[in-house]
């Protein structure tokens, strides 16, 4: 799993019928320090986060389990919203 903040939506006329209702957001994976860490992506969302939430998320077929029985053609989504983290300074 990583961490990632969603920094906005995805909006599509047409699309995989697969993916119909399942919300896509744009995601951008940060380092424990909360700084922005490669390219922002998009992931589907299995858990009703949204734009400004610190989010975890996990890429390959992984992604698609939350939507069992139906299997998405996606390789990220997001599995949790985060509450709360720190990090322990040595």
């Amino acid at each position: 799993m990583q961490l990632a903040r969603v920094i906005g939506d995805v909006v599509v006329t047409r699309k995989d019928e697969n993916l119909t209702g399942i919300k896509l957001l744009v995601v951008q994976p940060l380092t424990p320090d909360r700084q922005p860490a490669g390219r922002p992506l998009v992931a589907v969302d299995a858990v009703g986060a949204g734009v400004g939430e610190e989010v975890f998320f996990v890429r390959g077929k992984e992604a698609s389990f939350p939507f069992y029985p139906v299997e998405p053609p996606v390789d990220a989504g997001i599995v949790g919203i985060v509450d709360h983290w720190d990090l322990e300074r040595t």
